[in-house]
Parts: C-alpha cells; sequence; structure tokens
C-alpha cells in the first residue's frame, strides 16, 4: 500500500525549509557584515599610518577597544604594540628613548620594502601608560621595555598575544624583524638608516676640502704636517691609552650616562654606582685618569728621569712617583672592591707573617 504525504506533513517540511533559508541567510549576511567591519578597520589604520612619520600609530584605550573588539572571524591584520612610559625616559639602564627610535625605524623600513598588501596585514604601534593605563592592565604589562604581537585570531589581550623575549632588547634592530617573520610570515626587509651626513652638510665639506686643498698641498711639500710632529704622536699615545684603559669603548656601545639621579634625593647625582651590572662613565674616566697618572710616571722615569745626573733628585722623583703610583692603584682596587664586594688582598709570604 503506498503512502501518501498529507497537508500537514507538506507544511512541516515547508516551514523547515524556511528556517534552514533564514539561518543560512543571517550566516552569510553576519559574515559579509564582519569581513565590510574588518576591512574598514584597515583602512582606518592605513590612514592613521599615514599620519605618522615612521608609520608608527599611538594608541590609546577608546582606539585599541574598537580595533580589538570581540569577532568570530579572524581579523584581517595583526598589531605589533611598543609600550612606552614617559616618566621611565630618565632612566638610561632601560634605553626606551633607543628602543623607540629603533621600532620607528623598522617600521618605516617595513613599509618602504613590502607591497601594500603586505602593509596593510601588520601595523606598527605604540602606547603610553598614563594616556592607556588599562590597556596595559589588560595586556599584563608591568615591566618595560615590552613589544607584543596581536595575531588576527587573538580574542583575550593577555593570553592570545605574543610577548618579546626580554633578552632580544639588546640588538632590537635585528632580532625584531627575525620576531616579525617567525610569527607572522612577513618579511620586514632590510633597514634603511638615515646618513650620518646630510647632503647639504656633505656639500659644505666638499667646499671646504677644495678651499684647503691649495694649502694641505703646500705643507705636505714642505713637510710641515702633523704626521711629523712628535707632540701629535706623544698626545694621540696618551689618549689612545686613557681611551683603553677607562673602559670608553663599553660606554659608547652599551650607552651608558656620566651621572645618574639619585633616586632618594633626586637633586644629588650619583657618579658612582654600587653594582657590577652596570658601570657610569664617571667611574671609567676616574679609573682612566688614575691609571693614566700611573703610565705617565712610568714613562717619565724611564725616559727622562733616567737622564737626570744628579742621583738625589733621581731618587726623590722616583720616591714620589712610586708613592703617586700606589695611591692611584690603591683608589682604583678599593673601587672595585666596592663595586663587586669581592675583596682584592696583598699577598704576603708565609714567613712574613
Amino acid at each position: 500500500m503506498a503512502i501518501s504525504a498529507t497537508p500537514r506533513s507538506t507544511t512541516h517540511l515547508c516551514f523547515l525549509l524556511l528556517l534552514t533559508l533564514l539561518s543560512l541567510f543571517s550566516l552569510s549576511s553576519s559574515f559579509s557584515s564582519s569581513s565590510s567591519d574588518g576591512f574598514s578597520l584597515v583602512s582606518e589604520l592605513l590612514t592613521l599610518q599615514s599620519q605618522s612619520d615612521s608609520g608608527v600609530i599611538h594608541l590609546t584605550d577608546t582606539l585599541i577597544a574598537h580595533l580589538l573588539q570581540p569577532t568570530t572571524t579572524p581579523r584581517p591584520f595583526s598589531l605589533l604594540i611598543f609600550f612606552d612610559a614617559s616618566q621611565l625616559h630618565d632612566k638610561h639602564e632601560l634605553h626606551l628613548k633607543s628602543l623607540r627610535s629603533e621600532f620607528s625605524l623598522i617600521s618605516s623600513s617595513f613599509i618602504s620594502n613590502n607591497n601594500p598588501s603586505s602593509q596593510s596585514k601588520l601595523f606598527f604601534c605604540d602606547i603610553e601608560f598614563k594616556e592607556s593605563q588599562s590597556s596595559f592592565a589588560q595586556f599584563g604589562v608591568n615591566s618595560l621595555p615590552h613589544i607584543r604581537l596581536i595575531p588576527s585570531t587573538a580574542r583575550n589581550l593577555k593570553d592570545d598575544t605574543l610577548a618579546m623575549d626580554a633578552g632580544d632588547f639588546s640588538r632590537l634592530s635585528e632580532s625584531l624583524p627575525e620576531f616579525i617573520e617567525s610569527k607572522t610570515r612577513l618579511s620586514v626587509g632590510p633597514i634603511h638608516r638615515p646618513p650620518i651626513v646630510s647632503k647639504p652638510q656633505l656639500m659644505l665639506i666638499y667646499a671646504a676640502l677644495l678651499i684647503l686643498l691649495p694649502f694641505m698641498v703646500k705643507k705636505v711639500i714642505s713637510g710641515e704636517t702633523l704626521l711629523t710632529d712628535p707632540k701629535f704622536w706623544l698626545f694621540g699615545a696618551v689618549f689612545v691609552y686613557f681611551f683603553s684603559v677607562s673602559g670608553a669603548m663599553h660606554n659608547i656601545i652599551r650607552k651608558m650616562p656620566m651621572f645618574l639621579a639619585d633616586r632618594n634625593d633626586p637633586s644629588k647625582l650619583v657618579f658612582f654606582y654600587q653594582g657590577s651590572g652596570m658601570q657610569l662613565g664617571a667611574e671609567g674616566f676616574a679609573v682612566g685618569f688614575l691609571y693614566t697618572i700611573v703610565g705617565l710616571l712610568l714613562a717619565f722615569m724611564t725616559h727622562v728621569l733616567v737622564k737626570v745626573r744628579n742621583v738625589t733628585v733621581q731618587r726623590m722623583v722616583m720616591i714620589t712617583a712610586l708613592l703617586v703610583s700606589f695611591w692611584a692603584v690603591n683608589k682604583v682596587v678599593f673601587l672595585d672592591n666596592w663595586k663587586t664586594g669581592y675583596g682584592i688582598h696583598m699577598y704576603w709570604p708565609s714567613r712574613w707573617r
């Protein structure tokens, strides 16, 4: 016996079909609306990027809430945020100013090296603590320097984002492009650093050389140059010696300040920092000055004092030079003991004790 469809079952079937069509339509409309919202955010970010000289977008709490609003689909962009605090710029051990400058340099290099399609996938941003304290709390940032990547799939600002390792900040211009490429598959490209000398300055240098060229040729022909002057080599040797023993190269590489403000009393200055982890410029110059005194006295005794015929004068000058050298070396040893906490004692033979 054949089973025939009743009017009631047909009505139920039409109702289910209508519900399915409505749900599909709502899903497609929500997807299209979220997609259009994502592209509108990209265009908004591109506008903000064009308003910055280096391409770094300045974020606030309101702008972060607007850009990173909850969504069911991945965003068409990622954000790389540099966390900054203007009140900590005077703490030279953090190097926030130099790191911010390197971050801007990498941002401008990324924009100049990549096509618009790649530029719209990653945006460089910065955020300031005083202006956006709530955002710092949402990201869980409690120490600086700090750089964090917000992927396109991130929903929770603290758990779904990627922080850069603190050990990589010492070589930010190399480590940050590697971090970007490993996490986003986007290449930064070569870093375009500004020239040390601008074109107008270079033209002035060329003009000065052309003016001085005849006088320089005349000096070379007559033999009256610095290269033939013994005083030039004497002062050059003393400068190289002082530069070597004062740790000046360490201060240049690490960009160490000459002194710091006292934390307990900002009106006072700290020239000697207790602790082996940091050396101020004043410390290096003080030690270099003491060592230079010892070196000059040694050179004087071996090259000048030996030509003095009066034995009494020789002995008096030598004793004075040895006492001054002993005092200078003693001060250097005392400073090392005070900074590191390790004591250096004189060695005496056991039979002398």
